[in-house]
């Protein structure tokens, strides 16, 4: 195996630095080891180049617009993981590496109100803590010392933070586990998180970072405290730098966000941290100087994420307004920050926004619309909305100056990785050029494309072509289906995760991915159409856009292979069990049947809202919509991908679809990545996973053995 080193060059006329750029030697050294091994390695990139690719993220913008501090998240494959560090960039200046953390990672950087320094959350060998480095450099300062820190933010003033942390277990939980050992009673155990405020000066004091104050006062402790008293022992020891505001044991908080007077704390809440309890979320906001704690909103359904007016007179948060269902749109709301009725925004607005800022000029918030994600404005008194011309088509998260007049933000565009970007609200530009990494690559072109699905429903998907793509051939055809459902496909540069679509398409192959009913971007209504018609309906969509292409005359049918990842893994499973059009299919994490995931997964509430019973008072739905239901007539050869600790799409599916296939006569392989849960995040078992769907689909699709290179 080849080994590469990355290159550091620097990106002249107007823009900053750019990251890792990869070696143009690094490519021919690879493509030449590759004629060594006769044909054993992939086309275009190695795997290892796709998933080394550093991607940028999370641009957090000085209060002044001047500068951003960024993260670059990049894969460490002698220690099996993908470690993140944060850079700084400043007008007119080359982005520099602001953090380096030995053990893990830096994460969530923001910036003081003055802009002297930035926080940020990092593992430096004491668990997660809140850490301060200066926006000019030097050495990070440790300010918290504390288990379970969730989140941070800086109130108005700098002088304080409001701090989310997980309880810590109690003196019961240790003596039960002590004397019985490790157990769980389901449903019944867990902690809550709750809200402190955090003065950083005290804490910048404290060597080792603030402790929580030990709240645990005995009969002891008070007796010491009453003789000290009696003796005349003054206890002149300062207020500790950690200060509670929420309690309670039916109480967890979740976001939080401070007042513009810094008087009030707006956050939500639900009765317990327990993944279905999401829709009890209520707002409130608590005062810091006495912490009582008001209500703002308490009704059915999810009601959260605050964000304050400019004014501070009003809360402006995310709704479900009422509604619990998973395929519904979420909309912004606004509540008088003084108590009352609250105002729906978003009514007249067809897909999910998520709300980014309140300016003086109104809010801002990202949505979809269809296979873009674009920044909207929305006038907080008339709900009127417009959109708001951005430059890249997928913007994937935005941070606005303290007068909004400049704006940082991470976006991606065709023929672009995730950059970021930085300047005035109406024109950022591009800072960094992580798309260098992809430099000499194959990576031929991408398309939106449309299609009538079998009931009438206008379907969309993403078509990638070959560089030298010939439209008088008809080539090998690889549908990878996106999960979700509510996820989407997009035309991006680079598609990631652990199909092999670059070399694919190295070699001359078309992939197809298509935004099947229930993807979102489309609005509420697509949403809403695989509702009690799950893997009926999307099976319609994905093999009419199998047939579109192939009317087209640029597809082999005798060569043609799907694939997907959790429900893109069900369609899969679906697909192996009720066609037999496709040479080979890999299933991912996938649902083979609905009563089964019923009864272990962690949201118990998702198949109840799209299938709209339970197995016990509509046992008919869950059969038409199950894959096992049809393992009769299975006959495609599946690979089947599981991670072995799976709690969203649990192993149990994986078990009971490898049996039955196994049972009626089709070949299956069942791979499970040991101590995964529903998603494969280290880079060896990335690999691993590339490298199965890459042998899988030679065998069947291509007629090729290949073995797995061990070096």
């Amino acid at each position: 195996m080849v080994h590469c080193k990355w290159a550091r060059a620097a990106v002249r006329g107007g823009r900053f630095a750019s990251i890792a750029v990869l070696a143009t030697a690094c490519l021919a050294a690879s493509a030449s080891h590759q004629d060594d091994v006769a044909g054993a390695l992939p086309p275009g990139p190695s795997f290892e180049q796709v998933l080394s690719l550093e991607e940028a993220g999370s641009p957090a913008i000085a209060p002044d617009g001047s500068a951003l501090a960024y993260t670059v998240r990049s894969a460490d494959w002698e220690k099996n993981r993908y470690e993140t560090e944060i850079w700084l960039a400043r007008a007119g200046e080359e982005p520099f590496q602001l953090t380096r953390t030995k053990s893990e990672s830096s994460t969530s950087p923001a910036w003081s109100p003055d802009g002297e320094w930035i926080a940020f959350r990092a593992d430096r060998g004491d668990g997660i803590q809140i850490h301060l480095i200066r926006s000019r450099g030097g050495e990070a300062l440790q300010l918290t010392n504390v288990k379970d820190i969730s989140s941070f933010e800086w109130s108005p003033d700098g002088e304080r933070m409001a701090v989310t942390i997980t309880d810590p277990e109690d003196d019961e939980d240790e003596a039960r586990k002590k004397r019985y050992g490790e157990y769980a009673v389901e449903d019944a155990e867990y902690r809550m998180t709750h809200l402190w405020v955090l003065d950083v000066a005290r804490a910048m004091e404290e060597a080792g970072g603030a402790k929580l104050p030990d709240e645990k006062k005995g009969a002891e402790d008070e007796a010491d405290a009453d003789e000290q008293e009696s003796e005349g022992e003054a206890n002149d020891d300062e207020p500790p730098a950690f200060r509670r505001l929420t309690g309670g044991e039916d109480f967890t908080v979740g976001s939080c966000a401070w007042s513009p007077d810094g008087r009030w704390i707006a956050l939500d809440h639900r009765p317990d941290p327990l993944i279905n309890s999401r829709p009890e979320t209520d707002l409130s906001k608590v005062d810091v100087a006495s912490g009582e704690i008001t209500p703002l909103v308490e009704r059915a359904g999810y009601d959260g994420d605050p964000i304050w007016s400019p004014d501070g007179e009003w809360v402006l948060f995310a709704t479900s307004d009422g509604e619990t269902a998973f395929y519904l749109n979420n909309e912004l709301a606004k509540v008088p920050a003084a108590g009352g009725e609250a105002t729906l925004l978003t009514a007249s607005f067809d897909e999910n926004p998520r709300a980014v800022d309140w300016l003086g000029g109104g809010i801002r918030f990202l949505a979809f619309q269809k296979t873009r994600r674009s920044l909207f404005g929305l006038d907080p008194e008339s709900g009127a909305v417009e959109p708001i011309p951005s430059g890249p088509r997928f913007i994937g998260s935005v941070d606005y100056s303290k007068d909004g007049r400049h704006v940082a933000l991470s976006a991606a565009d065709e023929d672009t990785l995730t950059e970021i970007y930085l300047g005035p609200a109406t024109a950022p530009e591009r800072i960094t050029d992580m798309t260098a990494q992809t430099a000499g690559w194959p990576l031929g072109t991408r398309e939106v494309i449309e299609w009538k699905s079998e009931d009438g429903a206008t379907i969309e998907g993403v078509l990638f072509k070959p560089k030298d793509f010939d439209p008088g051939a008809r080539h090998p055809l690889f549908v990878v289906i996106h999960g979700g459902p509510a996820g989407i496909s997009l035309p991006s540069l680079v598609a990631g995760g652990v199909y092999p679509v670059e070399q694919w398409l190295a070699r001359g192959a078309l992939v197809m991915m298509p935004n099947y009913r229930g993807s979102t971007g489309y609005g509420e209504a697509f949403r809403s159409l695989n509702v009690r018609n799950l893997g009926v309906g999307d099976a319609w969509d994905v093999l009419s856009g199998v047939d579109s292409l192939i009317e087209r005359g640029i597809v082999d049918e005798g060569r043609m292979g799907a694939m997907g990842w959790s429900q893109g893994g069900y369609i899969s499973a679906f697909l192996t069990t009720t066609t037999g059009r496709f040479k080979a299919i890999s299933v991912g994490a996938g649902i083979s049947n609905w009563m089964t995931y019923y009864v272990n997964t962690d949201i118990h509430p998702f198949t109840r809202h799209y299938l709209q019973a339970t197995p016990w008072d509509d046992p008919e739905v869950y059969a038409k919509t199950s894959p096992m239901t049809y393992i009769k007539d299975a006959t495609t050869p599946t690979l089947i991908q599981h991670g072995e600790l799976d709690r969203r799409v649990p192993i149990a599916n994986a078990y009971e679809l490898f049996q039955g296939l196994q049972d009626v006569g089709v070949e299956a392989k069942l791979v499970v990545y040991k101590g995964f849960g529903h998603g494969i995040s280290k880079p060896k078992e990335r690999l691993a996973a590339t490298w199965h769907n890459w042998q899988w689909f030679a065998k069947h699709v291509f007629g090729e053995e290949v073995e797995i290179p061990l070096e």
